[in-house]
């Protein structure tokens, strides 16, 4: 059997393969009282985002090959070398309660579809000791309910996978489980990247992968915010660098709260070859955060420049965008609404078809003007509707339950191989 390839050269190109993770039991695992911890300001339901989840999933299926995450773990780990380079990781680094030995002896003799569940599920404190018995923990490995938003623990770029340094340390295992997937699976053709781990001295390093967009096979676009540091996106340009000819780099300054704005992604992705959604206030008209330009040339940082904007910069390169607003055009406070439930984070199966949450209406709207039929995914789900009949359509999900999650469809999705534009 051939390996599959991993390449991604944009983020709107024919989607060959995508990685997901459905969300599962860790989903439910969360109470009010660790909430907070696991980066949530709310607990989701499962039993009400799984049917939006699958409608999504069901999308996906129909248009491209669909890999699970637990699935791939859980084949891995019937090697030997892999399942000892994940349990070291884990056992010699997990900082939010250290993994007892007696733990890691258990974990060390679970089944590999075992092991895959509990790393993924959380593995239960065993009450065999007074502290542990008066301790209210439930977990002595957490849950992992971030991990159905598997764009950011790793992301493709080009033929290769890139590891993200978290920048909260109670998502470091999702980043360990990408990385030994990758290195280790032997289905997939890629070169692992840890650009954090090879270039960061200064120990501030963290690059998440929704702050991180393919324009081309030579020009990205990057967030700088609360996920991804100015010295993480130093270690990118240092991998650049490595790359042939020139590259140019894209540094978006993203607003620290609210927390809406968690990764570019929130508030820019492309929808076609000359279409983009973007959250206006921040991408057109901020006056408080920066946007740089960075020329490399071969293993040169050739120019570091600000310029005016995003969409002039990309303009520059030979992108010409037009911008549809996340919320519309009218209302500030409807965009602010729409952008705070992922309005701007659309998903590209190909040119001119994305997906997209259903609840926000306005944006919806002016995607429709914009020449996109709107259908619905259960339409799609059910057969109902082919998509492959429509040249340009938004697909919308409910998402009123996954949407609480804080991010949306781009975010639940990591394409492993897009087919050029």
């Amino acid at each position: 059997m051939d390996k599959f390839a991993i390449n991604v050269q944009s983020e709107i190109g024919k989607l060959n393969g995508v990685l997901v993770h459905t969300p599962g039991a860790e989903v439910e695992n969360m109470t009010p009282e660790n909430a907070e911890r696991a980066l949530y300001s709310d607990i989701l339901n499962l039993s009400v985002a799984s049917p939006e989840y699958n409608d999504f999933l069901s999308v996906l299926k129909k248009s491209t090959n669909v890999f699970e995450v637990k699935d791939l773990l859980g084949e891995v780990l019937n090697l030997e070398e892999a399942r000892q380079y994940l349990l070291s990781k884990i056992c010699g680094t997990e900082k939010i309660k250290h993994p007892s030995p007696e733990v890691c002896q258990i974990l060390s003799e679970q089944s590999a579809e075992s092991l895959a569940k509990q790393l993924i599920e959380g593995v239960p404190m065993i009450k065999n000791n007074l502290t542990h018995f008066l301790d209210n923990e439930r977990y002595s490995i957490h849950p992992l309910p971030n991990f159905f938003f598997t764009r950011d623990a790793s992301f493709s770029m080009g033929k290769q996978i890139m590891i993200s340094k978290m920048a909260n340390a109670v998502r470091d295992r999702e980043a360990m489980i990408m990385e030994t997937i990758f290195k280790f699976h032997n289905d997939f053709e890629t070169t692992v990247v840890n650009p954090i781990l090879n270039y960061d001295k200064s120990e501030k390093g963290t690059i998440e992968g929704g702050d991180v967009i393919i324009a081309s096979e030579n020009i990205f676009v990057v967030g700088n915010g609360n996920r991804t540091s100015t010295q993480g996106i130093d270690s990118l340009i240092e991998h650049l660098k490595t790359y042939p000819g020139e590259k140019h780099l894209l540094v978006q300054e993203l607003p620290k709260n609210p927390e809406s704005f968690i990764h570019l992604d929130m508030t820019f992705t492309l929808l076609d070859r000359d279409q983009c959604m973007i959250y206006e206030p921040l991408i057109l008209h901020s006056k408080k955060h920066f946007t740089i330009h960075i020329t490399i040339d071969g293993d040169k940082v050739k120019s570091i420049k600000e310029e005016k904007n995003l969409l002039k910069s990309l303009k520059k390169l030979g992108i010409d965008l037009n911008p549809i607003n996340c919320g519309g055009n009218n209302d500030l406070y409807i965009m602010e609404r729409e952008q705070w439930q992922s309005g701007a984070n659309f998903f590209s199966l190909e040119p001119g078809k994305v997906i997209g949450y259903e609840r926000n209406i306005r944006t919806i709207d002016a995607l429709n003007k914009n020449g996109y039929e709107v259908i619905s995914a259960n339409d799609i789900a059910t057969g109902k509707v082919n998509i492959n009949d429509y040249k340009k359509a938004v697909i919308t999900i409910k998402g009123d339950e996954l949407s609480r999650g804080g991010g949306g469809a781009r975010c639940m999705t990591m394409p492993l191989n897009r087919e050029k534009i």
